[in-house]
């Protein structure tokens, strides 16, 4: 089967992204794939970083703190970007981890991120999580309150916001979700939009996507925990 191996699948992503770009109107340069390599282990990640990817989605600092540290030494150009809910308390480890947190959702979070940045002198590109379904068991800032967020973020903490992510409620239709991130992103002349999944990717390039987030649709069924 052509579709067996995780570098296959890769193939047939970057395909469909170009697909997408071209029937949309887009550059396909502009669009970022993240393959999300979160529950895979390193033996996993290293035949996708042979093909050539060098952008890849963690949901947790300390899973990706035990993994990619060995990666990064045999190839020091991979990009590691957050992808999942961060507590204010691992802000030291995320900022010297990752390139880009795509989660930055409450102040608590923005004045942790702001200490350490200072601190360490590095500057992770972020991204401020938007709940566009206002779903009560999901991170990111209300839409109502994106204004006077990124306000804060950037008057009180100091901080330069790059783009706006979301995760739409996985029962509705997402071009929606995309179209009023897309529409914040641009009263606010962000750059930046990480939106689209495997199942959505399509939907995600046609409305603006610069980054796509693939996780299954590369790397197959995640491990079970445990």
């Amino acid at each position: 089967m052509s579709d067996n191996t995780p570098v296959e699948r890769l193939e047939q992503v970057q395909a469909g992204i170009a697909r997408a770009a071209s029937d949309y109107g887009r550059d396909p340069s502009s669009i970022t794939l993240v393959a999300v390599s979160k529950t895979f282990p390193a033996e996993d990640i290293e035949p996708v970083l042979a093909a050539g990817q060098r952008v890849f989605g963690e949901n947790y600092v300390q899973e990706a703190k035990a993994k990619w540290p060995g990666l990064r030494e045999r190839y020091p150009d991979v990009e590691l970007h957050l992808i999942g809910p961060l507590q204010s308390n691992k802000a030291r480890e995320a900022v010297q981890l990752f390139d880009a947190i795509h989660t930055l959702d409450r102040p608590s979070l923005a004045e942790a991120l702001a200490k350490e940045i200072a601190k360490q002198g590095k500057t992770p590109r972020l991204l401020v999580q938007v709940n566009t379904g206002e779903e009560p068991q999901k991170g990111g800032v209300m839409p109502a309150d994106v204004d006077s967020f990124l306000e804060a973020c950037r008057d009180r903490y100091g901080l330069t916001v790059e783009g706006l992510m979301c995760i739409p409620p996985s029962e509705d239709p997402p071009s929606p979700h995309f179209a009023l991130l897309n529409m914040m992103a641009k009263k606010h002349g962000l750059k930046t939009l990480s939106i689209g999944m495997s199942a959505d990717y399509d939907a995600a390039i046609q409305l603006g996507a610069t980054h796509v987030r693939v996780g299954s649709a590369i790397f197959g069924t995640r491990p079970r925990a445990g």
